[in-house]
């Protein structure tokens, strides 16, 4: 395809460990002295669990070093190497990453196989990490975007964990105890819920050796899969008052898109058109360049195993906050009846097309598309089918497609006033 580079398509194989399938994405790579590897634990992200923000204390326990070396001594070796070893969270994985010259892989390797047999379980860094996450999240009281973002996801999925931020409250994180992380850690990063990411300049031969050496760490716990969330159906709004200049407006609506749908690239071209391109979207055009409501205005689709749904926000004056929210409302469900232009359908298939390469340039890009696809149920290289696919969209296709979603214009708003 005259738009994708000639990379080397990623693999995806099993490696067996004491009778359990490890999956591995692997590619090759020896452009540059470099090697990534990634941990993704399925199922033991923000959303697993019903604690507010344990995976994600959980992840900065993972970030202070063992327990025998300490957290200063630990950084301090992998700083002498230039190898990054680092944990971070997402609604439905835990990744551990690892990035190194070729030359220092094998120490890197090392050092996260110590993390993972010997995690800093100790009481000095749980209250160090503990009145660090509290003091991110008081000062975040202060910061109205986080505010009223917290507040919709509390609107649209009242009652689930993604109720909350990730990072939980400061009372779910105030309530929390050392043993509530060992327990976390040891049930959820293990063996049978691993899936190992792979590339550089590595031979092939290795990746049996190294994803042995990591699942002799681990445990093979039971891990829950997490539980679908439904996202709010009936319109609602919630209004927060605060010291503020401007009014802060985020909202929502429940989208009904499968993650593992044939028809999710109708809505990458969709959520572009609609909200998701910036300048040239049609709220975008709505709501600053004909109104001057805001200096911008955004919103996109969220496709994710555990929920898919409508979002987007705005800043505007205090005064015109209605007026904002009966232009967002009336933009959508305009687009749901009319569906887009062909002028805007072909400036939405040039951007998402030529604009593919920049988004595999990189290794951990490749590695992170690759995942995606295996993650989701597709065939390795399943990207490039999708934009041979984007590429033929006719004007009548995706505007069925979108009438077909009319659930997108039942929006629920929650807004920061005075």
């Amino acid at each position: 395809m005259r738009y994708w580079r000639d990379f080397k398509m990623a693999t995806v194989r099993s490696i067996s460990y004491n009778r359990v399938d490890i999956p591995v994405i692997f590619e090759q790579d020896h452009r540059l002295p470099l090697v990534s590897l990634q941990l993704v634990f399925r199922d033991s992200g923000a959303l697993s669990g019903d604690k507010p923000g344990l995976a994600k204390l959980a992840s900065r326990l993972m970030g202070e070093g063992t327990h025998t070396q300490g957290s200063e001594a630990f950084a301090e070796a992998l700083e002498s190497r230039a190898v990054s070893l680092n944990a971070s969270v997402g609604d439905e994985t835990f990744v551990i990453s690892l990035h190194a010259l070729q030359s220092e892989f094998s120490f890197g390797l090392s050092k996260l196989c110590a993390l993972l047999s010997d995690p800093n379980f100790s009481d000095e860094i749980f209250a160090k990490i503990q009145t660090q996450m509290i003091g991110a999240l008081t000062q975040k009281q202060s910061d109205f975007d986080f505010v009223a973002d917290s507040l919709l996801k509390s609107l649209l999925f009242e009652g689930t964990a993604k109720a909350y931020p990730v990072s939980g409250t400061v009372e779910s994180v105030g309530r929390m105890t050392l043993q509530d992380l060992e327990v976390f850690i040891q049930g959820h990063l293990g063996v049978a819920n691993m899936i190992v990411v792979l590339g550089g300049d590595i031979g092939e031969d290795a990746v049996v050796g190294i994803v042995t050496d990591i699942a002799r760490q681990l445990q093979a716990p039971d891990v829950s899969p997490i539980t679908p969330i439904t996202v709010l159906e009936k319109p609602r709004e919630l209004i927060e008052q605060a010291a503020t200049e401007q009014a802060y407006l985020y909202f929502g609506a429940p989208y009904a898109m499968p993650y593992d749908s044939d028809e999710v690239y109708l809505g990458k071209v969709a959520s572009f058109v609609l909200g998701s391109s910036g300048f040239g979207s049609r709220l975008m055009e709505e709501v600053r360049v004909k109104r001057g409501l805001a200096y911008s205005a955004y919103a996109r689709f969220d496709v994710a195993k555990s929920c898919s749904y409508f979002s987007g926000h705005l800043q505007t004056k205090l005064e015109s906050a209605e007026e904002a929210k009966e232009v967002v409302t009336t933009v959508v469900a305009s687009f749901v009846a009319k569906g887009m232009t062909q002028e805007e359908l072909d400036a939405a298939k040039q951007f998402l097309v030529g604009s593919e390469p920049l988004r595999n340039e990189t290794l951990q890009q490749r590695m992170g598309n690759a995942f995606h696809d295996y993650y989701s149920g597709k065939p390795q290289g399943y990207r490039r089918e999708e934009l041979v696919q984007i590429e033929a969209i006719e004007l009548e296709q995706v505007n069925r497609f979108i009438a077909s979603h009319s659930e997108i214009g039942r929006i629920s708003f929650a807004s920061i006033t005075q």
